[in-house]
């Protein structure tokens, strides 16, 4: 049966937002000024095509993934050495030993400025972060093994989780794809998502470092983010709760 001229362009219209990342049902319906039943339809008849794949309340364009490790290296890339200098005041403590430095672009500015601290303890799912640190002069270095992600560059699945489980850390940095103050973390898989939630349990405080595009973004998966973790974007710091 053909599809009409205004379905196909509506469709059209979807494919291209979905390019920019997941979008949920409600949003697109708001952006495309039709309900939520349309785009349910849409939806379903563009995965049986392939043209999109299906997430939690939403779609992605098929075969979307996050921007490689390289090209988010580049991307805002003051506002994420203002953050690594914020996150770094919260390892002058004296009590700090051990330390998570989750996989990511904003993380690797942190890695960078802590290579000289033998004192330290560094685990890490980043390969990035591992090769930054892993010197005669710097901290001793942990890294989680699993399945590595291609385009993050991270570490995830049962064996990450294995790991995960087993330590604990004086402080946890972790990143986010997303970052909502009611939502939590957002990441583009369940297993991302996962792997935040199990290195928070066991650490003693955890520290968020997302710069402020990260705010308002749809993605497939969300971990919590209890009362008493920091954020810190651009701007400084600030406690949940």
């Amino acid at each position: 049966m053909a599809v009409r001229s205004g379905t196909q362009k509506r469709r059209e219209t979807i494919a291209s937002l979905l390019k920019t990342g997941s979008w949920s049902i409600a949003r697109l319906a708001a952006e495309l000024g039709t309900s939520e039943s349309t785009i349910r339809r849409d939806l379903r008849e563009m995965s049986e095509t392939g043209a999109i794949i299906r997430t939690i309340g939403g779609a992605a364009a098929a075969g979307y993934v996050e921007p490689p490790l390289g090209q988010r290296m580049e991307q805002n890339a003051e506002a994420k050495d203002a953050i690594a200098a914020t996150a770094q005041r919260f390892l002058d403590d004296p009590g700090v030993r051990s330390v998570f430095l989750d996989a990511g672009s904003t993380t690797v500015r942190l890695a960078e400025r802590i290579r000289s601290r033998r004192d330290l303890t560094v685990y890490t799912r980043g390969l990035e972060i591992a090769l930054t640190l892993a010197h005669p002069a710097g901290p001793e270095v942990v890294m989680i093994g699993g399945r590595v992600s291609t385009m993050s560059h991270g570490t995830t699945g049962a064996l990450s989780d294995y790991a995960l489980d087993r330590l604990r850390v004086d402080v946890a940095f972790l990143g986010a794809d997303a970052v909502d103050p009611a939502a939590g973390l957002g990441e583009p898989t369940l297993e991302e998502a996962r792997t935040k939630e199990l290195v928070a349990e066991r650490a003693g405080a955890v520290i968020v470092m997302a710069d402020s595009s990260k705010t308002g973004r749809e993605v497939a998966a969300w971990a919590p983010m209890p009362d008493g973790w920091v954020w810190i974007d651009e701007t400084g710091s600030r406690t949940f709760g």
